[in-house]
């Protein structure tokens, strides 16, 4: 789950992370309002989105080029900012070229910036362990750094038996040069973001950039922070902060179901059951000349209810032109996926073709279900097969 900038810094400023005064506002005469509040000489619109990449983007409306982070001198450029902001598609590297419309704005004081870091807690697979990385290359996209500079990028994997320590902040802080005071701000400000991570069950918190000011404070200038989705019965106050606005509401509907669905931009819908079958099946249907529509695990345990909101939730896309449902019954009977086929075929008047591959548990009964249901549907014999035969399905169609 991802929330957004002005949510993180609320969470972090209880782990007593410096943050800079700002405050959330709605509409252009609440955004001057708390620029008013802040009283300095000047003020930075931010707007709120789930995506990076917000100052270097653009809104759609505005033949300006500015993107969705601005500075202000005066309680009337806040003004105009929120007003050129609010209600507007703020296009991204991360939204795609519809973008995204911008509902709320955050309203920070300015900042005296020397050096500009960037610094983030994940959950390393690689080690199995948190990891601590961080770069004098502060404000940049981290995979470019990654991938044109990787000396510049600092990793430190933390001993779960012992958790952050100190002495491995103070060696982050001088492999990104800092000295003095600056290294024991750096040392707190890390403990308390290591603290946020392991309490909030945090997949992701990154600031970029961390700030160092011209006074010599050492502070978060921006905020994200993801969440282990399956950890949020243990923190229902966060399950509160979740924008669904800024969801997709297939997967918010998929949610419902247990169902493991992402919307992507092909033209082939897929069903699958177990996640590495699926990107296995995505990956066929790419090779065989077209592109998925959507990743979609049903699970090994999917009853035929789940299986009809799946096939449901598939068809809901308007780029869809076929659909592949691919099954390997273990514990998922093929007999309970036919049936759920069947029904939800029936339901909405599929109107599109439709491939199904089904091996495993009751196998011939499942292929028995769809042969006598009298619906125009396909039988593929092995992956390779049905992958062939959607895709060119799809091309005699059009």
């Amino acid at each position: 789950m991802n929330i957004h900038e002005y949510q993180a810094k609320s969470l972090l400023a209880k782990f007593a992370v410096p943050l800079l005064k700002g405050g959330v506002a709605y509409t252009k005469d609440e955004a001057m309002d708390v620029a008013r509040k802040l009283a300095t000489p000047v003020t930075v619109v931010k707007a709120q989105i789930h995506a990076g990449g917000r100052g270097k983007g653009h809104f759609k409306a505005d033949p300006s080029g500015k993107g969705g982070v601005r500075i202000a001198k005066s309680i009337d450029e806040v003004g105009a900012s929120a007003a050129a902001m609010l209600g507007h598609e703020l296009v991204t590297k991360q939204t795609g070229p519809a973008g995204k419309a911008v509902k709320r704005l955050y309203i920070e004081e300015g900042c005296d910036i020397k050096r500009e870091l960037y610094l983030s807690i994940l959950v390393d697979r690689a080690v199995g362990r948190i990891s601590i990385i961080a770069s004098t290359e502060g404000g940049m996209d981290i995979e470019a750094v990654a991938h044109e500079t990787p000396e510049k990028i600092v990793k430190q994997s933390i001993d779960p038996a012992s958790g952050f320590q100190a002495f491995v902040g103070r060696k982050i802080a001088f492999s990104l040069g800092l000295s003095g005071k600056q290294v024991g701000k750096f040392v707190a400000l890390v403990g308390g973001l290591y603290r946020a991570f392991t309490e909030l069950d945090c997949s992701l918190i990154e600031i970029n950039p961390l700030v160092v000011t011209g006074a010599g404070e050492v502070i978060a200038l921006d905020a994200k922070m993801n969440f282990d989705d399956s950890a949020l019965e243990r923190h229902h106050e966060l399950e509160a902060l979740r924008d669904l606005d800024e969801e997709d509401p297939s997967e918010t509907e998929a949610a419902k179901y247990a169902l493991n669905y992402v919307k992507l931009d092909g033209q082939i819908g897929c069903m699958v059951n177990g996640a590495g079958l699926a990107m296995a099946t995505m990956d066929i249907i790419k090779l065989y000349g077209s592109s998925p529509a959507n990743f979609l695990d049903v699970g090994g345990g999917a009853t035929k209810e789940r299986v009809t909101a799946a096939f449901k939730i598939i068809l809901k896309d308007p780029n869809v032109e076929g659909i592949l449902v691919n099954i390997f019954g273990g514990i998922m009977r093929c007999d309970v996926i036919a049936e759920g086929v069947v029904a939800a075929a029936r339901e909405v008047n599929l109107h599109v073709p439709l491939v199904v591959r089904l091996e495993g548990t009751n196998v011939e009964l499942g292929k028995k279900i769809l042969k006598e249901s009298g619906l125009k549907i396909t039988s593929a014999e092995n992956l390779a097969d049905a992958a062939q035969k959607i895709v060119q399905a799809v091309k005699e169609s059009n």
